[in-house]
C-alpha cells in the first residue's frame, strides 16, 4: 500500500487528491469525500485503510477552488472558525461535478477495476448522498452527513446502493431532520439507513471529541461489507 498526490482534471480546472493503492496493486474504486477540514490526515489515514482493505481510494480536494491544500484539525478555535467559513464558502453543486470528474478519472486509472464507489464524512456525507444521486457511482456511504433533509426531493434519482450512517445526538442533524431522513428514505430500495442513538456528530473520527470506538468499528465494518458487496 502506497500514498501520494495526484492531480485531476474537471470541468473548471486541475485539482490535487491524495491516492493510496492497494498492496495488491489493483482494486475496485473509492472516492473518499472531506469532512470541513480538507484533505487532512484525517482523510489521507482513512484512505490508507480503504487501501489496506483492497481499495484503490481517492480524496479529492474539494475546496481547491475556495482556497487549495486546506489541511487542518478539530483541535482549535481557530481551525474550527476556518473550517466553518469554507464550508460557508463551498458550493455543494460545484463540489459534486469535481466529485464527478473524481470518478471518471478514477475509473479511467489502470490499478482500478472499474467499478468506483464513494464515502464521505460531515459535509462529505451530504455530497455522498449527492453523489448517489446525480453521478454513475456504483454504491456511496455517508457518515453523519449534514442537510440531506433538504434535498430529499433528490432521492428519486437515487439508482445505486446508498447507506447513511446517522448518529442519534449529532448536534447539526437534529431529531426533526433525522425523521425527515427516515420518512424519506426508509422505502426507498436502494437505501439503507442505519441509527447510532446515543452518538453525536463525528463519532467515526479517530481523536475527535465524540469518537465512540465502538460504533466507529461496527459503521466501519458495515461500510466495508457494502461496499465489498456492491464493488467487488
Amino acid at each position: 500500500m502506497s500514498g501520494q498526490d495526484i492531480r485531476i482534471t474537471g470541468p473548471a480546472g486541475d485539482f490535487s487528491a491524495y491516492l493510496a493503492t492497494p498492496a495488491s496493486g489493483k482494486g475496485p474504486g473509492v472516492v473518499v469525500l472531506q469532512e470541513i477540514f480538507g484533505v487532512n490526515q484525517v482523510m489521507r489515514d482513512r484512505c490508507d485503510q480503504l487501501a489496506e482493505a483492497g481499495f484503490v481510494a481517492l480524496c479529492p480536494d474539494l475546496f481547491w477552488r475556495i482556497e487549495p491544500g486546506v489541511d487542518i484539525t478539530d483541535k482549535s478555535e481557530a481551525e474550527w472558525k476556518k473550517a466553518f467559513s469554507l464550508m460557508q464558502a463551498f458550493n455543494p453543486d460545484t463540489g459534486i461535478e469535481d466529485i464527478s470528474a473524481t470518478i471518471t478519472h478514477l475509473r479511467g486509472m489502470d490499478n482500478c477495476t472499474g467499478k468506483v464507489g464513494a464515502i464521505g464524512y460531515c459535509l462529505g456525507g451530504l455530497l455522498a448522498y449527492l453523489t448517489a444521486a446525480r453521478t454513475d457511482s456504483d454504491a456511496c456511504v455517508g457518515y453523519y452527513g449534514v442537510s440531506i433533509q433538504d434535498r430529499l426531493d433528490e432521492a428519486a434519482n437515487i439508482a445505486k446502493p446508498l447507506m447513511l450512517h446517522i448518529a442519534g445526538k449529532d448536534q447539526f442533524v437534529p431529531p426533526e431532520a433525522q425523521a425527515a431522513l427516515h420518512a424519506g428514505l426508509d422505502d426507498h430500495p436502494q437505501v439503507t439507513l442505519f441509527d447510532y442513538p446515543e452518538d453525536d456528530h463525528a463519532f467515526a473520527r479517530p481523536e475527535g471529541d465524540h469518537y465512540n470506538e465502538k460504533s466507529a468499528a461496527l459503521a466501519n465494518q458495515r461500510t466495508r461489507d457494502f461496499l465489498k458487496a456492491n464493488l467487488g
